[in-house]
């Protein structure tokens, strides 16, 4: 058996000049930093290699120059490849500048792309991108002007527009472990995030490349199979780290709860009363009972943190695109660990989970938005941030909140449930055009997506028509404080007041808030179409008061009306005690009997909408059960057109 244990300098010694090295790392978890390191020396010793190409997903870095920005030196990179470059500022200095070949693609393609050329496609296809920079219809991903290979094309498959990631080879991967065995089997039990590692071992072997995997120790016996994340056949050299060079993340050498050692009291850092936990607060109102939940860097970090506040942890999944599912988000630099995840699945995984439609939310940061919807994350103000996992996640989450300060660098205050505006920031992000389009607020409203664009002092909604004003702080002029910020006028209509329990000192008690909200606050009558929209989201029905209640209100609005009209419900997340199920849907056959002309229903879990239908069928009536309220509305609106032939209203039911 050949000896696997190379020091760090012997490793990176078989790197070549020209060779495309793919490094793994999300920030400082799952890092190979002392190879990154002795790579960097080689190169100041000997000047060699030359001319690499450097592929990451996730920047393996700390924004101060560790990690991956290590090997921003003049010959040492000839093109980089990269999803995020916000943490490794002098590789992006130097993308910005021309001085070498530079790519932002998406993260999650870039992570499933390790995938295709392990297995040897010639490309990721994927919608991720339609419409944004990365569409080449825009600029293909591409940097600067000295970048002019096509590595996205635009294609047609059954009349629907898709891209083409192409794959390359990749020469050297070099990845992280924590624990490796005589025979170069690794481990990765102290480790936050199992990354992509498999994938880019098998794409590094099946290109006939090698792989470098950075450990903290060797086992003195053979590892447990299941425990194996790399198995030997595709590791060629195996490097002991020092703990300085293996830190669990940037911020935390260590932390047990992160990879699932022990449990963690679910505890979150007390967030002062200022305009991030407001928004992080209003964020939280679009929380439901059952939602999975993507959680951005930066701003919405703080949500998680209010979710456990508020005791409402247990009620939704939040998650990482890097793999964490369930338990506390982190952020800063431990950001893409979690505190006590249920599971921990691979990076590309997780990024299949999201383009296929699986997150009921997200939340994510802004940088600018235009009158259109359109937001900038990725490049502005001479900034190269690159985009991440932000447009998978935003083209692809059910309902999406952006979330930021209505300027950048305003200061604020709170005074007797107001907010005050001591100064605003120098910079508008409501601005007439983005500088990048990262997320396209016309392909979203063509997907019906639903959209809110949150600031500290007011509310957007994404409409047909564009941003519309739907929500002012308490305290806050239209006129002083929001509209003479913008670059664009939104449409306003009749904005209400963002809800005073955000603005105070102490719990908000967010469970009732959310959960066991008075009927008549779920209850909205459009007159114009002649239509209820009732949203049961989280309604518990425990007791046939429960049941009672919503024959109750709908027969008020019934009476109040004088005259029949039709419904779309929203059930998402409802719990309906099996006991009392008969008692429900008998009520809401006599609900339909009397109130309803049409009524159609919906929810975003296929196993309640099987519930649903079985359920309705049961009670003689036709259920129409749909994945979204757009799909729901619009089967209601259609039958209202249709010429009756009947008054007997039996296809509708609560």
């Amino acid at each position: 058996m050949r000896n696997k244990i190379f020091s760090a300098a012997d490793a990176v010694a078989m790197i070549r000049s020209g060779d495309t090295v793919a490094i793994s790392g999300f920030v400082g978890i799952g890092t190979p930093n002392a190879v990154i390191c002795a790579l960097e020396e080689r190169f100041l010793e000997t000047g060699e290699p030359r001319n690499l190409t450097l592929v990451f997903a996730a920047a393996p870095g700390d924004g101060k120059g560790e990690g991956l920005d290590r090997l921003a030196h003049d010959g040492l990179v000839k093109r980089l490849v990269g999803g995020h470059f916000n943490l490794v500022p002098n590789l992006a200095r130097r993308a910005l500048s021309g001085e070498c070949e530079a790519y932002n693609l998406p993260l999650g393609c870039v992570s499933q792309l390790f995938r295709e050329i392990a297995g040897g496609k010639p490309g990721l296809v994927s919608k991720v991108g339609l419409r944004t920079f990365v569409d080449p219809r825009k600029d293909g991903g591409k940097i600067n002007s000295n970048t002019t290979e096509d590595l996205v094309e635009l294609m047609e498959i059954d009349g629907q527009e898709w891209l083409l990631y192409k794959t390359f080879p990749i020469h050297v991967a070099i990845l992280r472990g924590t624990t490796a065995d005589p025979l170069g089997n690794v481990t990765m039990e102290k480790e936050a995030l199992t990354l992509d590692n498999l994938s880019l071992a098998m794409a590094a072997k099946n290109c006939g490349g090698i792989v470098i995997v950075q450990v903290e120790s060797i086992a003195d016996d053979w590892l447990n199979p299941h425990d194996v994340q790399i198995p030997a056949t595709l590791v060629d050299c195996v490097v002991v780290a020092g703990a300085e060079d293996h830190a669990q993340t940037y911020a935390s050498q260590y932390n047990g709860a992160f990879s699932g050692e022990f449990r963690a009291p679910d505890r979150a850092a007390f967030m002062e009363l200022n305009a991030r936990k407001i928004i992080a607060r209003r964020c939280a109102l679009e929380l439901r009972k059952g939602d999975i939940v993507n959680l951005g860097i930066g701003m919405p970090e703080g949500v998680a943190k209010v979710a456990t506040e508020e005791k409402i942890i247990t009620f939704v999944t939040l998650t990482a695109e890097a793999g964490t599912i369930g338990g506390i988000p982190q952020g800063g630099l431990d950001f893409g660990a979690a505190i006590n995840p249920e599971s921990i699945i691979d990076q590309n995984q997780m990024f299949d989970f999201i383009d296929g439609g699986g997150l009921d939310l997200a939340c994510l940061s802004f940088a600018q938005v235009d009158g259109q919807g359109n937001v900038n994350v990725s490049r502005f103000g001479g900034r190269l941030a690159g985009a991440g996992g932000f447009i998978n996640i935003s083209q692809n989450a059910r309902r999406l909140v952006f979330c930021g300060t209505f300027t950048d660098g305003l200061q604020t205050e709170i005074r007797d449930g107001k907010l005050a505006i001591l100064q605003e920031g120098p910079r508008a992000k409501f601005i007439e055009e983005v500088e990048q389009i990262t997320f396209s607020g016309e392909y979203a409203r063509e997907g019906h997506q639903t959209v809110l664009y949150l600031t500290e002092r007011c509310v957007f909604s994404l409409t047909p028509e564009g941003l519309e004003l739907t929500e002012v702080a308490p305290g806050i002029d239209i006129e002083r404080d929001i509209l003479a910020h913008m670059k664009f006028r939104p449409i306003i209509r009749e904005p209400r007041e963002m809800a005073a329990v955000i603005f105070t000192d102490g719990p908000m008690n967010l469970n009732k808030l959310l959960f066991e909200r008075p009927l008549s606050q779920c209850m909205e009558f459009d007159a114009e179409r002649n239509t209820l929209f009732l949203n049961l989201v989280g309604y518990s029905v425990r007791t046939s008061a429960d049941v009672e209640a919503v024959r109750e209100a709908v027969f008020e609005l019934y009476e109040r009306l004088g005259h029949r009209f039709s419904a779309v419900i929203n059930y998402d997340g409802i719990d309906i005690e099996s006991n009392l199920s008969d008692a429900w849907f008998s009520m809401a056959a006599k609900v339909e009997r009397r109130c309803y002309d049409h009524v159609s229903r919906y929810t975003a879990s296929a196993c309640l909408r099987l519930k649903l239908g079985a359920a309705l069928t049961e009670h003689d009536v036709a259920p129409h059960v749909f994945e979204s309220r757009h799909e729901a509305a619009a089967y209601v609106f259609d039958a209202a057109r249709r010429p009756q032939v009947t008054s007997d209203a039996s296809e509708a039911i609560v």
